[in-house]
């Protein structure tokens, strides 16, 4: 009888069996450690505030995995791969005591990633009919944790400056009417702000993702991986300055793209997609090369093809391993285990990155002739100040409302409008920044009942820097730059004349004593 593809999940789940009684303790323990990960990464998925679109990531994981582990065998499997397996078990436990001990959730959701791999060494599905790499599935799948958001609010400057240096650059070969000031360039008189969703963050974590996926089924070798990896990268910078090139020759010069306004939709998303396109490239080109060079079958591999699946899963035939007792999981170790995986999913939390506590904020009184209307915060804010230290207040002063955050932990604490107005079902859309008065990032937010609402919002330290952005904050901060940063957040809604929304912001300004050029009172 010929190997026919089919899904067998008996012989999927018969290759992973433990013999002794003490396997269902070691495994209980393993789901004790992953039960808070797991549900911390499924909240990313569901949350709107994350925008996450991981689940789809880990569907085609998933997908990947089973079509894999329900293919016959081509050869027992080594021993040492289920030992490594369960040293491997071992090792994510100490990862999650840290993320436990920190009360950093996404360090114990990252061990999951180990999780994966040990998984498919258990499965074996590098040796399988339909072989997959169990390494490249589980980097794969740590692109179902919201990388992206970490990506952002940590490197996202430094790719920013990357990006607008790159971009200085090739625009520079074409204009000479070109002026560069950091992330913030001038083409022909007009701005174009390279600003954080221009980052390259998810152009590139996109390409690396499907650079990933490939890896998942041509099993690169470490050399072809290194040099698969490097394009991937290369290609998403590059993929991310042409983009930005194009979108800034479309501000200066409209009539080049026929007039269409390239930051609106949908000519904004085709220009991204087109750059990405080019970006993936040279990955397919990498791919085909690294197919066309795999080795190929020896005569007894491609005799495997001819014998009858029973024959191909024993391989008694081909090679006589020394029984292992690796597969004996001892009551000794087993409960012991278990003991340790209790005792660290009840260990106290403690955050290293706590804000001070007595950071204070005093909203000005009065503003433009409106008297300041305190809003109490939700409980569940409250809740969060207490736990992580740092303050919050909020007031209506007549039709505008104004938020003020300060915190002395901006990687913890600062977020972006649009984070905190997508949980509370908003709609937001990203209008980009400006420099006038002060540098701010735009939103429009818009409540399920239709209301609209015009956003502007700043960060400012204790040292005089403005910034739109929660990355260049951070990135100042861990830099030592500045101690204590305040987001200073101006809402209006849309019904509002514009002179009366300029008012308020030059009184927020005149209030707060702000300007570019000095710091916030403290």
């Amino acid at each position: 009888m010929m190997n026919k593809p089919h899904i067998d999940f008996a012989n999927a789940f018969s290759t992973v069996s433990f013999r002794g009684h003490s396997a269902p303790v070691f495994l209980l323990a393993a789901l004790i450690l992953g039960v808070e990960p797991v549900r911390w990464l499924v909240n990313t998925w569901l949350e709107p505030a994350y925008d996450s679109k991981g689940f789809y990531i880990f569907v085609a994981c998933a997908a990947l995995f089973m079509w894999s582990a329900t293919s016959p065998r081509n050869r027992r499997q080594i021993p040492q791969q289920k030992k490594l397996a369960l040293y491997l078990f071992a090792i994510t436990a100490l990862v999650r005591l840290a993320g436990q001990v920190l009360a950093v959730n996404t360090i114990g959701a990252l061990a999951l990633v180990i999780d994966v791999y040990a998984l498919g060494l258990l499965f074996g599905l590098k040796d399988r009919a339909r072989a997959l790499s169990p390494g490249w599935l589980a980097l794969a799948f740590a692109f179902s944790l919201p990388l992206e958001r970490i990506a952002q609010r940590t490197i996202g400057y430094g790719l920013q400056s990357i990006s607008s240096d790159g971009a200085c650059l090739l625009l520079g070969s074409f204009f000479d009417d070109l002026k560069c000031f950091g992330v913030r360039l001038v083409l022909e008189g007009k701005d174009v702000l390279v600003d954080l969703p221009c980052s390259g963050a998810r152009s590139i974590l996109l390409l690396l993702l499907c650079f990933a996926l490939v890896a998942v089924l041509v099993r690169p070798t470490i050399k072809q991986a290194v040099i698969g990896g490097g394009l991937t990268l290369l290609a998403g910078l590059l993929a991310n300055m042409v983009r930005i090139s194009l979108l800034a020759v479309g501000i200066a010069r409209p009539q080049t793209f026929f007039g269409a306004e390239v930051m609106a939709q949908p000519w904004h998303d085709l220009i991204g997609l087109f750059t990405l396109a080019l970006g993936a490239l040279p990955l397919l080109l990498w791919a085909g090369r690294v197919v066309s060079t795999r080795r190929a079958p020896t005569i007894d591999e491609r005799c495997r093809d001819f014998i009858p699946d029973r024959l191909v899963r024993d391989s008694w035939w081909l090679v006589e391993p020394k029984r292992s007792t690796i597969y004996k999981t001892k009551a000794l170790p087993a409960f012991t285990f278990l003991a340790f995986a209790l005792l660290i999913v009840n260990l106290p939390r403690q955050a290293l990155d706590v804000a001070r506590r007595s950071i204070a904020i005093e909203l000005p009184g009065h503003i433009e002739g409106f008297a300041a209307q305190p809003v109490k915060l939700l409980a569940k804010e409250r809740a969060y100040f207490i736990q992580y230290g740092g303050s919050a207040q909020k007031a209506f002063y007549g039709p505008h409302q104004l938020l003020m955050v300060r915190t002395s932990a901006p990687l913890r604490h600062l977020h972006a409008p649009d984070d905190c107005l997508r949980g509370l079902g908003m709609k937001v859309e990203y209008l980009g920044m400006r420099y006038t008065p002060i540098p701010s990032a735009t939103y429009r937010a818009t409540a399920k009942d239709g209301q609209a609402y015009r956003i502007d919002v700043s960060f400012v330290s204790d040292k005089g820097f403005i910034t739109t952005n929660i990355s260049q904050a951070v990135w100042r901060w861990i830099q030592n730059q500045a101690s204590t940063w305040t987001a200073i957040q101006r809402i209006t809604p849309l019904g509002v004349s514009e002179p009366s929304r300029q008012k308020f912001e030059r009184g927020v300004m005149a209030a707060l004593d702000l300007s570019a050029g000095n710091s916030l009172r403290e």
